[in-house]
């Protein structure tokens, strides 16, 4: 049997609250981990008349240079590797980002040395969005073989000027089972929440069909929707448009599951904003992810991963993310959210 099934059996029977299994049924699992990161504006040194990229030239306000940006990637590389190491040792197998330039940026990513042994693959559509950062995935073709990834725009009916990231699907055999990811970055709350919100309901509107479409070709699809909503797990968009509930063992026929809404309400954060912690970044499942037998890869848990390396420690802002910039001073940190991602389980 594989040692790293095997290692992972471990961990999670002792570390992760497998001890309702008894020792004469307590059998090896396989581990899948499915992630999601904003990176905080990945972008590379060189002017791009297509993409509002000014701030991140060396002549720019950030003064983004070579050493800057080979610092970002190396520290944007070494989170990554550390995600969910802690139960399987290759990590994150499929890892949804957001807020990066283009394709370019993302193949110097994966090619770093922190993560270079894993072979990730990159799936990226440029977006139109009015900063010129994207969403994009990537994966280990050890556990994730590619199908088809298509790439859908947001509209707001009443705003035709209105553009935002476009929203990305990425279709595959997730260790021989079809699981589909749609990932996303929802509009920001740039101007308030109430007057930005036609954006995020859009945003919302637009995963539910994407998803509902899917689930007409197979009532049983395994589907995970993750991004930045800029939204939390309680607001409008996410409960009433998306149709995402965080309970478990009382969703209404359509309703999806949202992990991060128990996190939400235990006071975790992935970003801060005024001292207050706000889980942005989420993933919202299917129900065929919810767990019966594991018989098939289905849902144990969701984890915010807020390692201390990836906080800043004292001043005013101690336990924020460990960010890029602040206040437009080079911190030379990793980004202002922390990543997040689930564990899927399945009997080997």
């Amino acid at each position: 049997m594989n040692k790293h099934f095997l290692f992972a059996l471990l961990l999670l029977v002792f570390g992760l609250g497998l001890s309702n299994v008894s020792a004469q049924e307590q059998q090896a699992y396989k581990v899948g981990l499915v992630g999601f990161y904003n990176l905080e504006n990945l972008f590379d040194t060189i002017d791009d008349p297509m993409k509002n990229d000014e701030e991140f030239l060396p002549q720019g306000a950030n003064q983004w240079n070579t050493e800057k940006y080979t610092t970002k990637l190396h520290n944007m590389a070494y989170a990554i590797s550390t995600i969910g190491t802690d139960i399987s040792p290759d990590g994150v197998a499929v890892l949804g980002l957001s807020e990066m330039e283009n394709r370019t940026v993302l193949e110097d990513l994966v090619a770093q040395p922190e993560i270079k042994d894993r072979n990730y693959q990159v799936v990226h559509y440029e977006s139109p969005d009015r900063r010129g950062v994207d969403v994009a995935l990537i994966y280990n073709p050890k556990y994730f073989k590619l199908t088809n990834s298509k790439s859908y725009r947001t509209v707001v009916p009443d705003e035709p000027d209105f553009i935002t990231r476009d929203q990305l699907v990425v279709s595959g055999l997730f260790d021989g089972e079809m699981m589909h990811f749609i990932v996303m970055h929802w509009p920001s709350r740039f101007g308030g929440e109430k007057r930005s919100m036609p954006g995020r309901v859009a945003a919302a509107e637009l995963c539910r069909h994407i998803a509902d479409s899917i689930l007409r070709e197979d009532q049983n699809a395994k589907i995970i929707m993750m991004g930045d909503f800029n939204d939390y797990p309680d607001n409008k968009s996410v409960t009433k448009y998306l149709r995402a509930s965080g309970d478990m063992n009382d969703l209404r026929d359509g309703e999806f599951f949202n992990p991060m809404y128990d996190l939400h309400k235990k006071g975790y954060g992935t970003n801060y904003y005024r001292d207050v912690p706000a889980v942005l970044d989420q993933t919202v499942l299917t129900p065929a992810l919810l767990p019966t037998d594991y018989s098939t890869y289905q849902f144990k848990n969701a984890k915010v991963h807020n390692k201390e390396f990836l906080k800043q420690h004292g001043g005013r802002y101690n336990g924020y993310p460990f960010r890029t910039f602040a206040g437009g001073v080079w911190m030379g940190g990793y980004s202002d959210h922390f990543p997040v991602y689930v564990i899927l389980l399945k009997k080997a």
